[in-house]
């Protein structure tokens, strides 16, 4: 006879997976031997005044983890397991791996990495959600094309052509789940001898992910131009990593005569690419926008790469590259069994919110928005900060540098402002040479974003920032 304790109360769990429990227990304890025959169902049923059901149902969920066996006509009997082996004792989960949850409440927020989502139209998205639904059911039930659905593409393909002058067929757009992402798949393409540069200061994500890989990475300062060429030609990469249309985090626009010496120098070698991050290109305050360096290559070596995570939500995860037919081969070859990491859903959502014109709508209404914000940050920014404030005024994309003078090290910055509650970043986290311990004859750089500040908490934030710093 088996015993075992059934509580019936309302506040248990159900009987069945009371005595599953009880039964697994035993066995793995070792306090039922192997191929001990079980009671039969209406025994055990009778034993514990239940229905016979709850037993059958915990027997057959035993049967299905291997925890028994069934001989026909014979009935259950418990099945041969191993001993766990206990090579140490179990540990608590460590401390320094545990997450406390984040709570930004009375928080402002100068970060370049946000978009502002109070004026994003979700009664549009939806709308087009429920066109995508109508019209890709079949779709939905499908794995997608690793390189993200042709109609998607094709219609990316259309818009950055008129946008960004990007010369391409939709056949060398590769979607995917974010940049990083992308480049990580374009640099798995890449002999492990690849020589790599990126531009100092730079996007300090791209450079840990290149170093990550074991390549070869060479920071590349700048001059009055953009990436210093001089110092292109000394490094010798075979790939350059560039932000040319808005320079992360500086904001220097690349003129003409650069963009030529650039795209010269890839030409000039069978192994040079130029890989062009157009993170925020959509947003230029008071000219047109700048053209893409892809639009102006003749020889296929910039990869042009673009998201829509500044200028819809970051949280849709939707980027993706430009391939040139070279590199594209290659790719294809190579990711053949690749599974399209994007939600078809959003994509498909995505194709008619560009088709049906909300998205360009939605630039011009943003753009004029940013564009009163980030005037309107400036002038309190001087206001407050006076002469002790240099600013890099360069009218384009959601962020800009911006210079105090101060006898606070950035350490200090750091910490004065988490005591504020505002969210601040400086050029430290994104200058890939180590700085000095020490601020530069007293001046520090902070990369200042307007995207997510309300306009009424603008004075607030510049308030904040003028106790950190002072």
């Amino acid at each position: 006879m088996i015993f075992l304790n059934v509580d019936k109360t309302k506040n248990t769990k159900y009987i069945y997976q009371q005595i599953y429990q009880a039964l697994k227990k035993a066995i793995t304890a070792n306090e039922l031997a192997e191929n001990h025959k079980l009671p039969s169902k209406r025994t055990l049923a009778v034993q514990l005044q239940v229905s016979v059901n709850s037993v059958s149902t915990a027997y057959e969920q035993l049967l299905a983890e291997g925890y028994i066996y069934t001989i026909e006509r014979k009935g259950y009997y418990v099945e041969k397991l191993n001993t766990f082996i206990h090579t140490q004792r179990p540990e608590e989960f460590p401390d320094n791996l545990r997450e406390t949850p984040v709570h930004k409440d009375g928080w402002l927020s100068f970060s370049h990495m946000t978009s502002d989502v109070s004026m994003f139209p979700f009664k549009e998205w939806v709308k087009c959600q429920n066109k995508a639904i109508r019209n890709h059911k079949h779709e939905f039930s499908e794995i997608m094309n690793l390189q993200g659905p042709y109609l998607v593409r094709e219609t990316i393909a259309r818009m950055i052509a008129l946008t960004r002058g990007v010369v391409c067929e939709p056949e060398q757009i590769v979607i995917g789940g974010g940049t990083q992402a992308l480049i990580r798949q374009f640099m798995t393409l890449q002999d492990k001898n690849t020589k790599v540069a990126i531009e100092n200061p730079g996007y300090s994500r791209i450079h840990e992910l290149l170093t990550s890989m074991k390549f070869d990475v060479a920071s590349i300062s700048l001059d009055k131009k953009g990436i210093d060429i001089n110092e292109i030609h000394d490094a010798n990469p075979n790939i350059l990593f560039i932000t040319p249309s808005h320079q992360f985090p500086t904001g220097k626009i690349m003129p003409i005569s650069r963009r030529i010496e650039l795209l010269n120098w890839a030409a000039s070698a069978n192994d040079r690419y130029i890989v062009e991050d157009d993170y925020d290109s959509e947003f230029k305050y008071g000219t047109d926008n700048i053209p893409s360096l892809q639009s102006l290559d003749r020889n296929q070596r910039v990869i042009y790469a673009g998201t829509f995570s500044k200028t819809l939500l970051p949280s849709l995860r939707i980027s993706y590259i430009v391939l040139p037919p070279k590199l594209l081969k290659a790719y294809r070859k190579y990711f053949a069994n690749w599974i399209q990491e994007s939600n078809t859903f959003s994509l498909y959502t995505l194709h008619y919110f560009i088709k049906d014109g909300n998205y360009d709508r939605h630039i011009k209404r943003m753009t004029h928005h940013y564009e009163l914000k980030r005037k309107d940050l400036i002038n309190k920014l001087k206001d407050i900060f006076g002469k002790e404030i240099v600013i890099e005024d360069i009218p384009a994309g959601l962020h800009f540098l911006a210079h105090f003078r101060t006898h606070r090290k950035y350490e200090e910055i750091h910490e004065r402002a988490k005591k504020e509650k505002l969210e601040v970043y400086s050029i430290k986290r994104f200058t890939l040479k180590q700085l000095e311990n020490h601020n530069h004859n007293n001046t520090i750089s902070l990369v200042l974003g307007f995207a997510t500040i309300p306009p009424q908490d603008i004075s607030e934030a510049v308030e904040r920032l003028f106790r950190v710093i002072n």
